[in-house]
């Protein structure tokens, strides 16, 4: 992807207006998320899925937005995409939360890790909405510490044999195609990723219900038993697995910092209309003192937000344009680069530290925000047929999924005191 401003803002210049290709794809989103608004509604108080995402949002080419057009997307850059998110999570993180683990922590996996052959066979269907993709590293074990993995898989003939459980998989009751994560049977560190086919026997999915939030998306618990994985859906190289799903992490907490605003910036809307029109005390709420610092304080976490999640998204299409320049006919080839190219190291390293910073910071102040606007609309704001009191329920777990912020205070400090400071 070209990096000019002929395609998409080039914050290098401090150009934060949009090109006219990204007003016109997200012209085409926010009309989706209105159309889909009162659906969406509906759907949380049900909890059940929103079935009318899928094919809408499909027609616009949002299944596939970030992925090369060689396999069916539109082929934007990074920064076109988390807008994209940033305006779907106006609806909520439950919506947002199907695109991270569809497109964020599903396709660009396969996009950037996969070789050719892999790419031209899942991408595809992925990008029409035909299959839906998900991401399995999580256990009842291993969250915040992916090394601690109990998923085993051995070697056997001209397939792998993989067994284990996996929690917590957003998309994973109805995912087609997903990406999981074992330690080879007999080792204790050597992990490697797989590319897998939900339609087998072997594998079991259960829905985890009774959740307090993200009412629209469904999480599962997947239990491989003795499930068949054919050679040539090996992702990478063997024992690569922990590096692939460390790259994932950088685009999933990106994510989750895009929908944190665009909850923040529905909770302003919402706040901004509740107290121009509420009376209490002789007087509209608006022009108490203490309404406006909750709203200033909403109004500064939303700005705040929005640059440094830009600046991240810089950072990784920088990255993403540096591979692009690499690239070679062979499909090894990134897996030798944090070894050989000290440049690919630094920017690689970058993006990891501005994207955890960004998803620390966002979810935080987006906790804060939605707590803020309950409050401002008192008993109003405490029933789920609120917008205000569903960013409140679903914004708790953004601060949980995608590397818990508490480790991620411990990974931003190790990073600046050096590694044998590490915390964790």
């Amino acid at each position: 992807m070209k990096n000019d401003n002929t395609y998409f803002s080039n914050l290098s210049q401090m150009n934060f207006d949009l090109s006219n290709d990204q007003k016109m794809f997200l012209k085409k989103v926010n009309d989706i998320c209105k159309l889909l608004r009162k659906d969406e509604e509906k759907n949380y108080l049900k909890e059940s899925i929103n079935e009318k995402v899928i094919p809408f949002f499909t027609k616009i080419g949002m299944l596939g937005c970030p992925i090369s057009k060689e396999y069916g997307g539109l082929g934007y850059d990074i920064l076109s995409y988390l807008l994209a998110l940033e305006r779907i999570g106006e609806e909520g993180s439950s919506m947002r939360t199907f695109f991270s683990c569809h497109t964020s922590i599903g396709q660009m996996v396969l996009q950037n890790w996969g070789n050719d052959e892999q790419k031209k066979k899942f991408l595809p269907n992925t990008t029409k909405g035909i299959d839906i993709m998900a991401f399995a590293l999580t256990e009842p074990g291993a969250g915040s510490d992916p090394s601690l993995i109990d998923t085993k898989f051995e070697e056997k003939g001209d397939h792998f044999i993989i067994s284990g459980k996996k929690h917590w998989i957003g998309n994973g009751t109805f995912a087609k195609t997903i990406t999981t994560y074992a330690k080879e049977k007999g080792s204790n560190k050597k992990i490697s990723a797989f590319i897998i086919d939900m339609n087998s026997s072997a594998i079991k999915k259960n829905e985890i219900k009774n959740k307090i939030g993200l009412l629209t998306v469904k999480n599962a618990i997947i239990e491989f038993n003795n499930y068949q994985i054919p050679k040539e859906n090996l992702l990478g190289l063997s024992g690569n697995g922990l590096s692939i799903a460390f790259s994932a992490l950088i685009d999933g907490r990106l994510s989750v910092a895009a929908g944190a605003i665009g909850v923040m910036k529905d909770c302003l809307y919402e706040t901004l209309r509740y107290s121009k029109n509420r009376n209490q005390h002789g007087s509209v709420l608006a022009k108490k003192q203490l309404i406006q610092q909750h709203i200033s304080q909403i109004i500064v976490a939303i700005e705040s937000s929005k640059w440094l999640l830009y600046k991240a998204a810089l950072n990784r299409q920088n990255l993403q344009d540096y591979l692009e320049r690499l690239k070679t006919e062979d499909d090894e080839w990134i897996f030798t680069l944090n070894r050989n190219n000290k440049k690919y190291s630094d920017l690689r390293n970058e993006c990891d530290r501005i994207a955890a910073i960004a998803k620390y910071y966002t979810t935080n102040v987006s906790f804060d925000v939605t707590n803020r606007s309950l409050q401002i609309f008192g008993s109003e704001g405490y029933k789920k047929t609120s917008r205000v009191a569903r960013h409140f329920l679903d914004s708790r777990a953004t601060t949980i999924y995608e590397g818990a912020n508490e480790v991620l205070e411990l990974k931003i400090a190790s990073e600046a005191l050096g590694n044998e400071y590490t915390a964790y």
